[in-house]
């Protein structure tokens, strides 16, 4: 595991499109795509704007990008709470991407149905390969959260599926997600955590006993990939080592 801490979010994301255009332009050159899992929230909006400018427009071969995600809210793709929607404005609707190369998880049929189609999908995709996705950001939360990965969901110790649904009461809505299984098969993964409100969650995560269940971000761990925290000082604050 490596941990990047940089000043603020504004340094940090700047660091991190620099830190990701070159795995991007790395992994291409030898595979000819790229695999990358997308994280709803606010805090990569930053990153995506800054990856939708210049040079990044420009130097990332956006057209050989596979495009999934991570976890989906079951609303409209026009509610503002939608991931994707969030994606697409700040991010793909913005730089040369090939449509036939994005695979959202939908929103306008049965949670579970989409969640199945969505594993399907993905099993197509990594057929017979060692490795998953070549790139997941997650965010975690407050609480200690990542993809819909809920503290004491059963969902947190799924072991088959690699797409489920199920609903969050305390939400009222159900969550669309991707499970510890896939995500821990991934190449590399990078958690993504700013701001002094997940500061003491963060030291829990990455300092303290595992529980899971309590903190599910502490269930991702890639078998035989590489682990990135990309945090700014705030949320590093509590931090020992």
């Amino acid at each position: 595991m490596e941990i990047h801490i940089e000043k603020d979010a504004r340094q940090l994301s700047e660091n991190l499109a620099a830190w990701l255009a070159d795995y991007i332009q790395e992994v291409v050159a030898k595979k000819g795509q790229f695999t990358f899992v997308l994280s709803g929230g606010s805090t990569p909006k930053q990153l995506y704007s800054l990856l939708a400018e210049s040079p990044y427009r420009e130097s990332i071969p956006w057209e050989d990008v596979i495009f999934f995600w991570g976890d989906e809210r079951a609303v409209p793709f026009e509610d503002s709470r939608n991931n994707a929607k969030m994606c697409y404005d700040e991010l793909l609707d913005k730089v040369p991407v090939n449509q036939d190369n994005i695979f959202v998880m939908r929103t306008d049929i049965d949670p579970q149905d989409a969640a199945e189609e969505y594993d399907r999908i993905l099993r197509k995709q990594f057929d017979g390969q060692e490795q998953t996705f070549d790139f997941v950001l997650l965010g975690m939360g407050d609480d200690g959260h990542t993809l819909s990965l809920f503290p004491g969901t059963e969902v947190v110790h799924e072991q088959d599926r690699w797409a489920t649904s199920f609903f969050l009461p305390a939400q009222d809505m159900y969550r669309i997600t991707l499970t510890a299984p896939v995500v821990n098969q991934s190449a590399c993964v990078a958690f993504l955590a700013v701001g002094n409100g997940k500061a003491e969650t963060l030291k829990h995560v990455l300092e303290g006993e595992l529980n899971v269940d309590k903190y599910p971000s502490q269930i991702i761990q890639p078998l035989k990939g590489q682990l990135h925290w990309f945090i700014d000082e705030a949320a590093a604050a509590l931090l020992t080592k």
